[in-house]
């Protein structure tokens, strides 16, 4: 199943380009990468200034997918672990 807006909390974010949209922290707000890692809490991104570790509660994501299309997913969705998060089924979220 190809990733897409309306099946995005069922897949993997590692590789995926991400910008931080929105966050009560202003010097997250804008942080641009690349998700290396995902724990039930957190992404790892890699970014220009080095590797960042951002908390999901707080952020609102800005997802780049394969095809070309973004999507915006509050962190609050993301939290747990993804594992769960993925073999979770859709009509929970």
């Amino acid at each position: 199943m190809p990733i897409r807006p309306e099946n995005i909390l069922r897949h993997e974010l590692i590789g995926l380009r991400v910008t931080i949209a929105r966050s009560p922290n202003p010097f997250l707000t804008g942080t641009r990468g690349r998700i290396i890692d995902e724990t039930r809490n957190t992404l790892k991104l890699t970014t220009k200034n080095g590797v960042k570790i951002i908390p999901k509660e707080i952020a609102v994501f800005r997802l780049d997918l394969p095809d070309g299309s973004i999507v915006e997913v509050e962190g609050a969705r993301l939290v747990g672990k993804p594992e769960n998060r993925i073999k979770a089924r859709a009509r929970r979220w």
